[in-house]
């Protein structure tokens, strides 16, 4: 068994790792995405029947969360472009920053608020349409707003969800789950905010509280699923529909940017940057932007400096078979929507040939872009949500990035890239918390 020492021996950003210093990463393993896809354990027909699957359940999301009638029961989220936040930052860290500054804010999704609103919900609305069809309440050429009604709610009684989470992916799951009519149990993890907790509980959901980490919050969930066969067990480590909720994400998407007359090809590379907890939303979206847009666009995924725990396992190769805790890093981070300590082995091994890099910040610096961003296009996020944000900066300040551009003849084309950063979440926290936190970061 090899030592934290024999580790840095062989991979000497492990020492700055574990002195939680923040780094940044370019992926050794990226493939050109034409000589990887087949090798892919899904395809764009996987990603098609999920988009195809919200696409039924639309009628029903629209009639029940009036929020997204507007969009007619399609729950996604804006893009707007952030200016003055990109002049700030290049005043900040005494850099000029080229390039067109896109937020993707997810933070904003309907529903439950955080990104987790795409795989999560995704995932609960696959499970209820599999059971309504095994039992012949449901066919696919129905109208789905029929599940908003008295004998659906009775049937789905009968059954129950469990999932572990930090908060978001509770959420989300939670809401969707009581609304459809399911008893749901969300175990959440030590890190998990008390008001997340709080919703959860006024939406009829059980919310069942652990001292310890996100790990033993999705095993306690485990337990509970295999207990009962009438429970169903939402795996984050592990899902495949998760993930393809998350991936949908990516045409929907490319029809954003189209809207907005943003290219992306060759001469105009799209950078994207993903907050990262155990990676199923993140894995998702890169792996739906690689299907659309191939070697133009490149995705980097972005943690805490004390929860790294992708970036460990894609640096020494043992994805899910390494946790932060084995490298004496303690997990503790207010960014709780990416206090993970360890990978998903799934996402890690699917995303490993796809992604171009990753990068860790401190909360410090989480808290200083809360207030930033806040004070100069007036949006609020939660401090996870703000890890996607540096990333431009790391880019093209840091060793590595310098490289990255560099060795992908990337140079002369960061005048016309598009730099987009994912907002996981924010939109629910509540007033008083938010303003706590701007307050912190203003004062750093």
């Amino acid at each position: 068994m090899k030592t934290v020492q024999d580790w840095i021996k062989e991979y000497p950003l492990i020492g700055e790792l574990v002195d939680v210093e923040e780094v940044f990463w370019t992926n050794p393993k990226k493939k050109p995405f034409q000589t990887e896809v087949k090798k892919l354990p899904l395809n764009e027909n996987d990603v098609k029947d999920a988009e195809e699957r919200l696409m039924r359940f639309a009628p029903y999301i629209a009639k029940v969360f009036p929020e997204t009638r507007e969009n007619n029961g399609i729950i996604e989220s804006p893009i707007v472009s952030i200016p003055a936040m990109r002049e700030k930052l290049s005043q900040m860290y005494e850099h000029p920053l080229e390039g067109e500054f896109l937020l993707k804010c997810d933070s904003h999704l309907p529903i439950s608020g955080s990104i987790k609103a795409r795989g999560g919900i995704y995932e609960v609305l696959k499970h209820a349409e599999t059971l309504a069809i095994q039992h012949g309440l449901l066919s696919v050429a129905d109208d789905y707003s029929i599940l908003d009604k008295e004998n659906f709610r009775n049937f789905f009684s009968e059954y129950s969800i469990a999932v572990g989470s930090t908060g978001n992916l509770g959420l989300s799951i939670g809401i969707m789950s009581a609304k459809l009519g399911f008893k749901v149990t969300v175990h959440m993890s030590a890190d998990a905010k008390e008001w997340k907790k709080d919703l959860l509980k006024s939406k009829g959901v059980t919310v069942v509280e652990h001292k310890e980490d996100y790990s033993k919050a999705v095993e306690e969930g485990r337990k509970q699923a295999d207990r009962d066969p009438k429970c169903y067990f939402i795996d984050d480590e592990n899902s495949r529909d998760l993930f393809l909720g998350y991936a949908v994400a990516a045409s929907r998407l490319k029809k954003q940017l189209e809207d907005l007359n943003v290219t992306v090809d060759e001469n105009h590379p799209l950078f994207v940057y993903l907050p990262c907890g155990v990676g199923g939303g993140p894995g998702g979206v890169a792996f739906g932007l690689k299907l659309m847009y191939q070697d133009h666009v490149h995705c980097f995924f972005a943690e805490p400096t004390h929860s790294p725990c992708m970036l460990l396992g894609l640096v020494t190769g043992m994805h899910d078979k390494v946790s932060v805790q084995d490298f004496g890093i303690d997990n503790i981070t207010s960014a709780d929507g990416l206090a993970v300590g360890r990978p998903s082995g799934f996402v890690g091994q699917t995303i490993e040939p796809l992604l171009s890099g990753s990068y860790t910040v401190s909360d410090h610096e989480l808290f200083k872009l809360l207030s930033t961003l806040a004070d100069t296009e007036n949006i609020r996020l939660e401090p996870s949500a703000l890890a996607g944000v540096i990333g431009p900066v790391k880019l093209s300040t840091e060793k590595q990035g310098k490289e990255y551009v560099q060795n992908h003849n990337l140079k002369d084309k960061m005048k016309n890239a598009v730099h987009l950063m994912w907002a996981t979440g924010g939109s629910m926290v509540p007033k008083e918390i938010m303003e706590e936190y701007y307050i912190k970061g203003a004062e750093l």
